[in-house]
């Protein structure tokens, strides 16, 4: 349970504070100064109502009905309207962290004072957080513009009592789970269900939680890349500081300089130096920076797009009161920046998780005579498998990388008779990244437990510093074969790690 509130001042979120709230029940208030400025845009958003003129979502339909103009005794079920037709997810249910997330970056959304909802609307989604009360959301239903309707409709339709909640390990009704908790259900008014719809949440908590692994994974796999150079008996030639500055990449120049710092002082490095036949190692080992290097650039590009997303207002249409009230309908719920922020993510996932198989195929393959290393580690080779079918585990691992990064964001389909005619995708997008995040763990947790055995393979040389440290982590909980066993629990174990941040403070 994190112990500081995430307070809502209207300013951006950063990643850290959602993963707060989503993952550590962090609790959330709703400051002051920000209460002051979305009271004052909606008291402009009833002083224009009070005009008579048409305003989209508020006195009129939505979508290709935008041109029906509601009237002003119905506007109230218009909102309850939209929260229930729109509610038509499918699949099975978000994971409990992604809807908190969805809950918060909604509450700082309206936060901002530009959508012109009643401070009631925040005051609410902050209580069920608080609360511990999480909408069942069915995963599907998204396409990434006109926001992500489907999903957080299923948020809203919990606000106003009804739909379905879990509260701990229980599913139940959300009237109940209200009532538990002295809840009142929400009583929508004009534009305020639209409000609640219009908006990229579900995206970007899903993009602001994958990246928050995507960073322990980064560390993860320099960590194994690092071990691993020293379990083949590879040169750290590829790691001259001179060579990385060449080439101009920051990413590549940084993670050189992490694997030279983590094999500092090794003895394995000196000790084939001289009289060894191998002229250059295979690319997973020696491209090992430029490999990883243009994959944490272009997460580094990724986390910059959701970074700002955290600070965006996604309503339509919006309210503006600087220098007069005006109402403009836009589009900034649509999803397209953060839909090829995480395509992006997803490739440079294959690469990170592609390289670390081929390096853990290469040492298991038994191909390089000069590594010391045992065909497949197997203790008693043929008796014995080793950790062949580990290998296999990783090959399935990549090929599904392989088939999740084919870019959402390209494929178009229109929506509402032809009003929404280029949709992001994005939901799909954020959907297969966050798979994508834990298939490439799975294989970076493959070969730690691999090249943890290679490097037992090297004593009683020892490796540098940070390596070794690698290797008492892995051994603090996965212990040496001696015989074959089932690695799935090991390679769960060290997966579970990577998550934690295991093998983060070694990169610092």
């Amino acid at each position: 349970m994190a112990s500081l509130d995430i307070v809502l001042d209207g300013s951006a979120l950063p990643i850290a504070s959602v993963t707060a709230v989503a993952r550590q029940g962090a609790r959330v208030r709703f400051d002051q100064s920000a209460r002051t400025r979305v009271d004052a845009a909606r008291a402009a958003v009833l002083a224009q109502v009070a005009l008579g003129k048409p305003i989209y979502g508020i006195n009129t339909g939505f979508g290709n009905f935008a041109q029906v103009r509601v009237d002003d005794h119905k506007l109230a079920d218009l909102q309850r309207n939209i929260v229930r037709s729109h509610a038509a997810g499918v699949g099975e249910p978000l994971p409990t962290e992604i809807v908190r997330g969805a809950m918060l970056l909604t509450a700082a959304s309206l936060a901002r004072g530009i959508s012109g909802v009643r401070s009631a609307v925040i005051d609410s989604i902050i209580a069920h957080l608080n609360a511990g009360i999480v909408p069942v959301v069915p995963e599907i239903g998204s396409v990434g513009a006109s926001g992500d309707l489907a999903p957080l409709s299923h948020i809203a339709l919990v606000l106003i009592g009804e739909g379905q909640v879990r509260v701990g390990d229980r599913v139940m009704a959300a009237a109940e789970a209200q009532r538990a908790a002295n809840i009142a259900p929400l009583a929508l008014e004009m534009k305020e269900g639209l409000s609640l719809l219009n908006g990229t949440h579900v995206m970007a908590a899903t993009a602001a939680l994958a990246l928050d692994d995507t960073r322990r994974l980064a560390g993860a796999a320099i960590a194994a890349t690092a071990m691993a150079i020293d379990g083949c008996r590879a040169s750290d030639s590829g790691l001259d500081a001179r060579i990385h500055h060449a080439r101009c990449q920051p990413g590549q120049e940084l993670v050189a300089q992490r694997l030279r710092a983590l094999l500092k002082g090794s003895q394995v490095l000196p000790s084939h130096k001289e009289g060894d036949p191998r002229v250059q190692d295979p690319y997973g080992l020696r491209c090992a920076p430029q490999v990883l290097g243009a994959a944490l650039d272009a997460v580094a590009w990724a986390e910059g797009v959701v970074t700002r997303e955290l600070g965006a207002v996604t309503d339509n249409p919006l309210v503006f009161t600087l220098g007069g009230t005006a109402i403009v309908s836009g589009g900034n719920f649509h999803g397209m920046p953060l839909a090829i922020a995480l395509d992006t993510l997803k490739i440079a996932l294959c690469h990170v998780a592609g390289i670390s198989e081929r390096r853990t195929y290469w040492v298991l393959s038994g191909l390089d005579r000069e590594s010391r290393v045992r065909p497949h580690l197997a203790v008693d080779a043929g008796f014995d498998s080793g950790l062949m079918i580990a290998q296999y585990t990783a090959a399935a691992c990549v090929n599904e990388l392989g088939v999740l990064a084919h870019p959402a964001s390209p494929g178009n389909v229109p929506t509402s008779a032809g009003i929404e005619d280029y949709n992001s995708m994005g939901a799909t997008s954020a959907r297969h990244a966050r798979r994508s995040v834990e298939l490439a763990t799975n294989v970076i947790a493959i070969e730690l437990q691999t090249m943890a055995e290679a490097l037992d393979c090297q004593r009683p040389l020892r490796s540098g510093d940070g390596v070794e440290r690698v290797h008492a982590i892995v051994r603090g909980q996965v212990a040496r074969l001696t015989s074959d066993r089932s690695p799935a629990a090991d390679i769960a174990t060290l997966t579970d790690m990577i998550r934690n941040g295991a093998f983060d403070r070694l990169l610092n």
